[in-house]
């Protein structure tokens, strides 16, 4: 993997004559499926596609008479090309095939051709126009139009839950064989992908949305291949292997997705009066601070059997203002990595401090006021106390504690 994000030194130099789309076909051991394939696509394309094309077949090192038939269709039909690689793996043919293509888009479909042709110039003629950076066939999207068994079905909706839960998906079908992405943006892009399987789709989708790329989803009509190649546990297996280590890199801020945003121009559009990033800070700060607070009452309600108010208040803000600072240290601030995370917490403890000051005083208030009052009164002194807190706590987290890193597009990433 590399975590570079200029164009790869391999990128084909754009020519005047050049395709404006590459289709590529992966295949392996498709002797039988891959001549009536491209000769349909071709069919297709020379009809219904109004710009200069080619379709790429990239052999997977296939060890049947696939070179064969790819090799006579490349001699016979003028805009067919193949390509042999020597292992196997559809992700690593796609990286191979695209970052040498010379086209302007560049796609790729199963040999089986189970989507519906009539989706191809919806798919890519966003990317095209440049409205767009990538462009996914769905079969969840609504409106797609879908054939498959229930066994297929609960597969695919529940690698998409999977996704995300564990890593804030937000397109909707990871793995239909109907893909698309700008050549400026595949030459930044696929350098930082890692993985050469199936996993490949994911993972390049799962850092283009990270990285705040735009990307199109066409909702498609679908039959399913019941000679299907796919093997579905090990290939589920290694999913989830590529999502822990996705997750990871993640968390250690390895991946130079801010770089990547600026440099295709992704940045959060500036709002006069509004500071950068500001918004969907308050939105994440207040999902934790939801979320804190609730685990502070719990604790508290559960410390203050065995007791005081004084100490059970101590106690159980001070956890809750530990996890809460690590919490929008990673989700509210997007700062990754192990740099200034202890110099960080020491400050929280600055700022939960004031949040203590203000709690404390509150019961203390409460108690000259009323010697014995009864415990929804002083749930409800607390939670009022803790609104307040919560407003300081996010000026003193933006203002002083993350201070160098309150624009998200702009966090540091090691290199």
């Amino acid at each position: 993997m590399s975590l570079s994000t200029q164009p790869a030194p391999t990128a084909a130099p754009t020519r005047l004559d050049a395709p404006v789309l590459d289709v590529v076909v992966p295949v392996y051991n498709e002797e039988i499926d891959l001549e009536p394939c491209v000769r349909r696509l071709h069919g297709y394309l020379g009809a219904y596609f109004p710009y200069r094309f080619r379709i790429t077949i990239a052999d997977n090192a296939s060890t049947d008479s696939t070179a064969d038939v790819a090799h006579r269709l490349a001699g016979e039909l003028a805009e067919v090309e193949w390509a042999h690689l020597p292992e196997k793996g559809r992700g690593r043919a796609l990286k191979q095939v695209w970052t040498h293509s010379d086209a302007a888009v560049m796609a790729y479909m199963d040999v089986d051709l189970s989507t519906d042709l009539g989706a191809l110039l919806p798919l890519v003629a966003p990317l095209i126009s440049g409205h767009s950076d990538l462009a996914i066939g769905s079969r969840l999207a609504r409106g797609s139009r879908v054939v498959r068994g229930a066994k297929r079905e609960f597969i695919s909706r529940g690698y998409n839950l999977l996704l995300r839960g564990t890593l804030a998906a937000r397109f909707t079908d990871a793995q239909c064989g109907f893909k698309a992405i700008r050549s400026d943006v595949a030459a930044r892009l696929l350098p930082m992908v890692e993985d050469t399987g199936w996993f490949f789709d994911t993972e390049m989708l799962v850092l283009a949305e990270r990285a705040g790329l735009r990307i199109h989803e066409v909702p498609v009509d679908w039959v399913d291949d019941p000679d299907s190649r796919v093997d579905i546990v090990p290939t589920a297996m290694a999913d989830l292997r590529g999502i822990v280590r996705l997750m990871r890199a993640f968390g250690a801020g390895r991946l130079p997705l801010a770089t990547l945003r600026e440099q295709l121009g992704r940045n959060p559009l500036p709002v006069a009066g509004v500071p950068a990033g500001l918004t969907g800070q308050l939105i994440r700060f207040a999902a934790v601070g939801v979320a804190s607070t609730l685990a502070y009452l719990g604790l508290y309600a559960l410390l203050r059997l065995g007791m005081g108010p004084q100490p059970a208040n101590l106690l159980a803000l001070l956890a809750t203002a530990i996890a809460n600072t690590a919490a929008n240290r990673r989700l509210t601030f997007n700062v990754r990595g192990n740099e200034g995370a202890w110099r960080q917490q020491a400050q929280g403890l600055i700022v939960f401090a004031v949040g203590l000051g203000l709690t404390s005083g509150a019961l203390a208030l409460l108690d000259a006021l009323h010697s014995a009052p009864a415990k929804p009164v002083e749930l409800a002194v607390l939670i009022l106390a803790n609104l307040l807190a919560t407003a300081v706590r996010f000026l003193m987290l933006r203002l002083w504690v993350f201070r160098s890193r309150r624009v998200p597009t702009q966090a540091h990433s090691t290199p």
